[in-house]
């Protein structure tokens, strides 16, 4: 299948959107170039009408573009925008997509858009971008980890083919299933510990703590190493909201695993930048 490409965007303002199951996250590009980037949250239907009567940045809705005080580039781009901006949209999310195909100037990123071989038919578009955007900037084999509300694993070979991968519950996700689905478990957030738990607990809150924590290290150590087995020149990048807090912990428990790995948020920015611009 030709790949469709879109050659007018290489020197033009154009947006990327990537819906997550809790958040919007936003990029501004010029052409290849990154510009910014931004999280909202889930936006109605209404909201979503409004950004299509917008013919600047500066129109855009508090809720779309939540800056009060411009960069001087964010300025010069401003007084650039003269049109609607094009908004290439990838999303795990169908309810939220549904809303966003009533924008006039989406453009809807599919699998069959990118050049990964390998992929199966139920593959996240968000999983496969950031594969994709992780292996065209620092190379292939490459094992993208996606710490966020599902914690996810998912690599690629030096011909550009998929492996495979492996998905389970994220780090808040377990905590939060332990506080709302049992009796007297409370529940507890992930923002609230920024260091290591005692491995053997004396209370019921470092004893969750403990047991979810030390059991996730342990699997995505477990993860890294086979990969490395697989493919001994392979990299590892890490994306997602909870990186920072899985990095510190890896960097105090398995610091010579943290030290090879490769922490860049924008990956499926990166891969939308190859299937718009490549």
């Amino acid at each position: 299948m030709k790949l469709q490409k879109y050659p007018e965007y290489r020197e033009n303002l154009w947006l990327a959107l990537e819906i997550g199951n809790s958040r919007l996250h936003w990029a501004l590009f010029t052409g290849e170039t990154l510009e910014c980037v931004w999280d909202t949250d889930h936006l109605p239907e209404s909201v979503i009408q409004q950004i299509a009567q917008c013919r600047t940045l500066d129109d855009l809705p508090t809720e779309v573009f939540p800056f009060s005080k411009h960069s001087e580039r964010q300025q010069e781009i401003i007084a650039e925008t003269s049109s609607c901006l094009p908004i290439f949209l990838a999303s795990v999310v169908p309810k939220q997509t549904a809303l966003w195909q009533k924008y006039p100037y989406i453009r809807v990123i599919a699998l069959e858009q990118l050049p990964l071989m390998g992929m199966y038919p139920t593959l996240g578009i968000d999983r496969a971008l950031a594969l994709w955007g992780a292996g065209k900037t620092w190379g292939f084999p490459m094992l993208v980890i996606d710490a966020g509300t599902a914690l996810t694993f998912t690599g690629a070979d030096a011909n550009q083919c998929l492996v495979g991968g492996a998905i389970l519950p994220g780090i808040g996700l377990q905590f939060a299933t332990l506080g709302q689905k049992t009796g007297q478990l409370p529940l507890m957030e992930t923002r609230n510990f920024t260091s290591l738990p005692p491995r053997f607990a004396l209370n019921t809150q470092e004893a969750i703590q403990s047991g979810v924590i030390y059991t996730l290290l342990a699997g995505i150590k477990d993860f890294i190493e086979t990969w490395w087995n697989l493919f001994p020149e392979g990299k590892i990048a890490i994306k997602g909201g909870d990186r920072t807090l899985l990095i510190n912990y890896l960097q105090a428990q398995f610091p010579k695993i943290a030290a090879h790995l490769i922490v860049e948020p924008n990956l499926i920015f990166w891969g939308i930048q190859e299937i718009v611009c490549g």
